[in-house]
Parts: structure tokens; sequence; C-alpha cells
């Protein structure tokens, strides 16, 4: 499908400076572009790429101002942000050509199921007794929704998603392949014989409205009550959340990170990957948490940024490193000294 650089201009509603109607058929990135293709430069550090790129056309900031001569035959559109433009063309361009809607064979839906109006259901589909399955819901092949479970309006389950019993997911949620809302919860009591018997997992898992679970990660029902996914909450592939977290609006959260039961994160918190969180504290509101971070105690302190493990404040972190990374050299600056002491000791 094409589109000429005039048209992107007026749907992003920037201002086209060079060919009006050059044709653009695919999205590159600017170091690697061909010709014919539509790029963007939101990041300063990847200037240098845009005075040899091959791209026909590029998406810049409107502050953008040439160091020096661009390519002679480059277009450009400026925009307030290109990296938010470049969203807006990429989702565009991803629904051209609709959603796909009816229900494919073989598919199993209990008699009891609601399912709303303009449905999409894939083959080897389950949609269980008392499900409800919203308006313009995608439901993509080999997916699994348990009894009583409801799908708001307008969400998407990719292919191979399972959600247990009793969960909720709000409208336009997406949920990518594999990923499993509501398992157990890791929940475990030892007996007098230290043999561990399971505690039986009764509640659910509820995501709000426009959140986003990536491929292969899974978040546990509660024991008891909700384990509770915010509005607008972003989690990236392969994380675990577990029983009875609840995470605030907004916040998103990097892949293979772990959190921990009971853990309240609050609205607006950056959580990197491979972060570990203990069980049971909470993470105020504006935390931003580098990755490989451990945190073991709460952060009381709204719009705190943390590192290390376990995790401090980033400034003083790196402070340490500087020191940390110095050490076998203190150390040879110590044993010679030493040396010097005792030389100079056994001369007298």
């Amino acid at each position: 499908m094409k589109f000429t650089s005039l048209q992107i201009a007026k749907l992003l509603q920037g201002k086209l400076e060079g060919d009006k109607n050059v044709e653009l058929n695919t999205f590159s990135k600017i170091e690697d572009a061909e010709p014919n293709s539509l790029s963007f430069l939101a990041n300063s550090k990847y200037e240098s790429y845009i005075y040899n790129t091959k791209a026909s056309v590029v998406l810049v900031n409107n502050d953008f101002i040439p160091k020096q001569s661009l390519p002679k035959n480059l277009t450009l559109i400026k925009v307030d942000n290109a990296y938010e433009s470049l969203a807006v063309l990429l989702n565009y361009y991803n629904n051209i050509e609709g959603p796909p809607e009816g229900i494919e064979s073989p598919v199993f839906l209990h008699e009891s199921a609601q399912i709303g109006k303009n449905v999409y259901i894939g083959a080897f589909s389950y949609i269980a007794k008392g499900a409800v399955i919203g308006n313009h819901v995608q439901v993509h092949p080999n997916c699994h929704v348990g009894k009583s479970t409801v799908i708001g309006s307008n969400s998407i389950l990719y292919p191979g998603v399972k959600i247990y019993d009793n969960c909720k997911v709000g409208n336009n949620c997406m949920i990518h392949s594999g990923a499993v809302i509501g398992s157990d919860g890791f929940g475990f009591a030892p007996n007098k014989d230290n043999e561990y018997k399971k505690v039986s997992q009764i509640g659910n898992v509820i995501l709000k409205d426009h959140v986003e679970i990536g491929a292969n990660s899974t978040i546990d029902r509660a024991t008891i009550g909700s384990t509770i996914i915010n509005k607008g909450v972003k989690i990236d592939n392969l994380v675990q959340i577990a029983h009875n977290v609840e995470i605030g609006e907004n916040t998103v959260i990097a892949a293979q990170t772990g959190l921990a039961g009971s853990t309240k994160i609050e609205k607006d918190v950056m959580i990197g990957g491979q972060v570990g969180i203990n069980g049971h504290i909470k993470i105020s509101k504006g935390t931003k948490i580098a990755a490989q971070s451990g945190v073991t105690k709460s952060v009381l302190e709204e719009n705190s940024i943390l590192q290390g493990t376990p995790a401090f404040d980033s400034r003083n972190f790196k402070r340490s490193y500087v020191l940390f990374k110095n050490f076998p050299k203190l150390k040879m600056e110590i044993e010679e000294m030493q040396l010097n002491i005792n030389n100079k000791s056994s001369g007298e």
C-alpha cells in the first residue's frame, strides 16, 4: 500500500519541506533505510544518520535544524514530537485493513457465554460457562477464556492467551501470545514435617482499561480478593506478577521483572528490566527503578530514582560504583605502602 508525503503530512498535521508527491510503501530505521521508505529522527544521538540516509521522507521535531547538507532527494515532515507521530502512523498502518470478525471452526462456546457485536474468535479457542465477551473483541486462535471471566470491549487476546476463571479484563486491553492471567499464586504452608501444603487461591485478577500485557508474562490471582492492574499499565514480555499485587495507573514494567506477593505499586512508576521487588512493600508514586535492581524495602519518597541491589539512591549508587571499580587499584597502592613501611622499619 502506498502513501504520498503530502497525505502523511496532513494525517499528522505536520509541516512538509520537500517533495509533496513522493510515494512511500514502507517504514525503515534511519541508519539502514531504502528509497520510498519513511523514517524518523527523535533522538539527537542518531542525527548523523540523517545526512546520509536513503529514506525518502523523515519525520523530525519542529526544532530540528540541520548542521550540514541533507540528501538532495530527502523530504522532511516537521511535527511536535517525531516519536509520537511515528506511533500514530504505525497504529494507522496496522489497522488499515480493519480487524478480523466472525467465529471460526472449530471453537467451543458454552451456551451460557455472552458474545458481543463484531467479535472475532479464532479456531481452537475455548469460551467457558458464563464468560462475557464484549463488543469488537478479538480472541485469536488457541485462547482460553475461563468460567465467568469478562473481556471488555475492543480488547485483543493474541494466540495462546490463557485467562482463568472469574477474571476481569477492561476495555481496550491487549494481551500478547502466551500470557497467563489468573494462575495460582505461590502459596504453600509448611507443616510440622516440613512438607508444603498448597494454600488454595480463590481470588481473581482484574485488568482495568488500556492495559497491555507482553508475551509469556504471568499474573497470579489473589489468594483472597484481587490482583489489580490499574488503567494504562504497560507490562513487557516475561514479567511475573505475584498474588495480591496492585499496580497503579500508567506504570510501565520492562521484561524479566518479578514482583513478589502483596506488593503495592503506586501510579506513574517506571521499572527497568530484570528488577526484583520484595513482597508486602510499597513503591511510591513516580519512582524509577534501574534495570537489574533489587528492591527489598518500601520506597516511601515519591519520584525516587533507585539502582543496585539492595536498591538505593541512583546518584549515590553511581558514586559508590566509582569507588568499587577502583578497589583493585586501591588495594595495590595500600599493599605497596605497607611494603615501603616494612622496608623502612627493617632498615632502621
